[in-house]
């Protein structure tokens, strides 16, 4: 087995030396510079080869890069330097998520602008990045902050108001007191700020929303491509996040009001069961249908709704609190009137804002039913023996007619279907989808990031930055003016703020709200393509060559954040005629998180490991080979349990296989000791295939096999002039590329090549030497493993047996006893049942 690279012998002499010691960070010193002078990992996109993207999430400056990234990255590269030697053309990019939150909270405390800390951040990691030699194409590296950037981030903004994608609108949003800014309903975990931790509480104010829901549906049944490919998990968490419930519309007619009230369920069978209504205290549905005498005690309540989060609001322990709106509606079923509450289970922006509340077969509704003496009535039929409340499963429908329907003794389903055709016939009601899914709210009431590309004029209205007037650049705010006070600093910067509207040319004023961050995170992988581009956010010819990604790695916390609205900006752009891809990537992997004894690190529990540190002290190598060989990729892994210590003296005793080579680079591998070829090229093939099922801890753990291999070879075979010898050890150089760059470059210069191993050709199987003369063949009596045998690898079952129970270890066992029977599972396997 031959590299296909030329090969010109680095020095004269290969003589083994006297344990030769490897001195890690010599050869980190070595190579960075020799890296970086031949820039081997620069797209050639040049047709020359087939284009394989390898994509992961780009970071956040706050700091050096931590274990979470020092894993992520090792994983990436793997597969990024894997597919360059198997001969793709491999765009590998490099950028950072540089507007946010965490940067301006610096400024403040350092009192500074918010540039300082995020460009000497991204210097800080950068210079990480290239000692930890990730095979990144330098070339296109970008920054979201950079004007250059979000200039596109505008223009983008813009088209997607130019399609109705965006509007702006007086709504209640998620409000974090601490940050002084809203956030989208993904930001919010637990009823808590993601960034921040404090309470989430809610506000009425006039943003702007990205229409994501209009993509509701597209985004569910392009899933079926990415089944199988991305982890289902993540398929999973944004199908519940997406939540299409299939229902029907119900109208209650309103006593003096003209508009009857609609509400969304998914039980329309339940109809006949609705005693009253609830509506949000928060919607403007609630403000229209509260009479003048109940007004105040409305208000009194919904200052208190407020109050409280959106987690405890739908906590089923929570008390059942309302208050009644002095208003009725007509049950379009019964015909009775009930009454309209508001209260605080009930979230204006699901559905309508209102719902029919049926206690009998809603646990929410009965316990409210039951604090506010109001009547109650079953439509299911419970089973015998049912002793508890509201009943929520299948069964008969029961106490539902009318003098036009019925749908007594019906199932469920069927009775759904039912009333839903009486409704749609009646005029009263209609068949229809409904989705947990929001629009994406995207204003934000801070600083750093960027700003929304609208004037607003007294006379025009909203009206758009000119493309030519783009970027709208920040004006320069650093320090307590950045201070959080309710509204945007922006708003502060009165010079700024006040312009020409671009449409009369009469006063207008800047919008003062930046973009959410993740606006900029949903398309820097299209900008990669063609970073220097000047027509518009990207080369869409260029685009089309490279997308979608052929991997991307990242978090699966990311789920119904990014992972969502970078899928969703995919499709627009589809749409828009600027895209062929409509998945930006069709595979994904997750990694998992890396601990320390047992928990995440956390320097409150003293249990933090500092990625740098553990590189001075082992090497770039260790450290990466430490953690692709911990586990599966989507498995957390304790740094506790490993040792990066083990993974260096193997890499040592690997760089010691190159010096005790010594046969010439040109030596013909097929004079060598076959054997060790056979395993060579087994462990070629094997990691083809453990690479491309993305098992790289398997991978690593053949290799190292191959490594132990030769070793038996030069010590206690043929020795290190063998030329079988001289091609496993080059093999072990180029896989072990794959993980330990600068170990594998050591040992390809030690064997005679120029540099760079990562530009070499992945090593050609000889299929012939894949076909096994004899397969070994283990024996159990009883369960355990008493004889093995040498086999043909084509050997019967019958033949198979009939040499296993001749055995003589066998007999001896059986020996009086009676063989009750003897499975064969040839050729590997062969157990005695006595």
């Amino acid at each position: 087995m031959t590299s296909q690279q030329d090969s010109t012998p680095a020095s004269e002499s290969h003589a083994p030396t006297a344990r030769a010691v490897y001195d890690v960070h010599a050869a980190q010193e070595k190579w960075r510079p020799v890296w970086e002078r031949l820039d081997p990992f620069r797209a050639l996109d040049d047709g020359s080869r087939e284009r394989r993207y390898a994509l992961t999430m780009f970071p956040y400056p706050s700091g050096d890069l931590h274990m979470g990234h020092g894993e992520v990255l090792a994983l990436h590269d793997v597969l990024a330097r894997y597919w360059r030697l198997r001969g793709y053309d491999v765009l590998n990019p490099i950028g950072w998520d540089s507007f946010g939150l965490p940067a301006e909270n610096a400024a403040i405390r350092r009192n500074e602008h918010p540039a300082v800390y995020t460009y000497a951040n991204i210097e800080t990691q950068a210079e990480s990045l290239r000692r930890y030699a990730i095979s990144f194409d330098w070339s296109r590296r970008l920054h979201t902050s950079d004007p250059d950037y979000y200039r596109w981030t505008q223009w983008l903004f813009l088209r997607f108001r130019e399609a109705g994608l965006t509007d702006r609108r007086a709504s209640y949003v998620n409000w974090c007191p601490n940050d002084q800014t809203v956030l989208a309903n993904e930001q919010v975990v637990g009823g808590v700020c993601d960034r921040c931790g404090a309470v989430v509480t809610k506000r009425e104010l006039t943003q702007w929303y990205f229409q994501i829901t209009r993509y509701a549906q597209r985004l569910l049944d392009d899933m079926e491509m990415l089944q199988g490919r991305w982890p289902e998990r993540v398929l999973a968490m944004q199908r519940n996040w997406i939540g299409r419930s299939e229902g029907a519309f119900a109208d209650f007619a309103v006593e003096d009001d003209g508009e009857p009230l609609r509400v969304f369920t998914t039980r329309p069978d339940t109809l006949f069961g609705a005693t009253f209504m609830v509506v949000a205290p928060e919607s403007p549905l609630a403000a229209r249908l509260v009479s003048a005498g109940q007004r105040g005690a409305f208000e009194t309540y919904l200052a208190q709704t407020q109050r409280a989060t959106e987690i405890e609001r739908m906590s089923t322990e929570r008390p059942k609190t309302g208050v009644f709106l002095g208003a009725y509606a007509t049950n379009p079923v019964t015909g009775r009137q009930i009454p309209i509450w508001a209260a605080d289970y009930v979230l204006a922006d699901y559905g309508t804002g209102a719902i029919m509340a049926v206690p009998g077969q809603d646990q929410r509704d009965w316990d409210f039913a039951a604090a506010h003496d109001l009547p109650i009535v079953r439509t299911v039929q419970p089973p015998d023996g049912f002793d508890g409340e509201a009943y929520v499963g299948e069964g008969v429908v029961v106490n539902s007619s009318n003098d036009e329907i019925s749908l007594d003794g019906l199932g469920v389903e069927e009775a759904k279907a039912r009333i839903t055709d009486w409704l749609e016939a009646k005029g009263l009601g209609e068949r229809t989808v409904n989705y947990r899914l929001r629009d994406w709210l995207l204003s934000r009431q801070r600083y750093w990031g960027c700003p929304i590309p609208i004037v607003h004029c007294d006379a025009c209205g909203e009206v758009a930055v000119p493309d030519q007037e783009l970027p709208v650049e920040l004006p320069h705010l650093s320090g307590t003016d950045l201070a959080p006070q309710g509204t945007s600093p922006l708003a502060a910067a009165t010079e700024w703020v006040q312009t020409t509207c671009p449409s009369c040319g009469g006063p207008g004023r800047r919008d003062t709200d930046t973009m959410d961050t993740f606006v900029d995170s949903s398309w820097y992988f299209l900008r990669y393509c063609s970073p220097g581009y000047e027509d518009g956010p990207y080369d869409p010819e260029v685009a089309n060559r490279w997308m979608p990604a052929a991997n991307y790695f990242g978090g699966a916390e990311h789920a119904v954040l990014h992972l969502l609205y970078f899928r969703f900006f995919t499709k627009v752009l589809h749409d828009l005629g600027m895209l062929d891809a409509v998945e930006p990537t069709l595979s994904l992997i997750t990694q998992g998180q890396v601990i320390n004894l047992g928990r995440s690190m956390s320097k409150s529990l003293g249990n933090g490991v500092d990625l740098g540190e553990q590189l001075d002290r082992f090497g770039v190598d260790a450290v990466r080979l430490t953690l692709v060989f911990a586990g599966p990729p989507e498995d957390d892994i304790d740094w506790s349990d490993l040792s990066p210590g083990g993974s260096l003296r193997f890499l040592q005793r690997a760089w010691r296989l190159a010096h005790d080579v010594t046969s010439p680079p040109e030596a013909d591998p097929a004079a060598g000791a076959e054997d060790l070829r056979r395993v060579t090229h087994r462990t070629v093939r094997e990691v083809e295939q453990l690479l491309d099922t993305r098992r790289f801890n398997v991978a690593v753990a053949r290799i190292m096999e191959l490594v132990n291999a030769s070793r038996r070879a030069v010590d206690a075979g043929p020795g290190g002039s063998d030329p079988a010898v001289r091609e496993a050890v080059q093999v072990v150089a180029q896989l072990l590329s794959l993980v330990a760059p600068y170990t594998a470059e050591e040992m390809w210069e030690l064997l005679g090549h120029e540099p760079t191993v990562a530009t070499s050709a992945w090593p050609e199987v000889d299929e012939r030497l894949l076909v096994e003369d004899t397969v070994t063949c283990v024996v159990q009596v009883q369960g355990k493993v008493r004889a093995r045998l040498e086999v043909a690898p084509d050997i019967g079952a019958a033949e198979l047996e009939e040499l296993a129970l001749a055995d003589r270890a066998v007999q001896r066992l059986v020996d009086g006893a009676q063989v009750r029977r003897v499975i064969v599972r040839a050729p590997r396997l062969v157990n005695v049942v006595l």
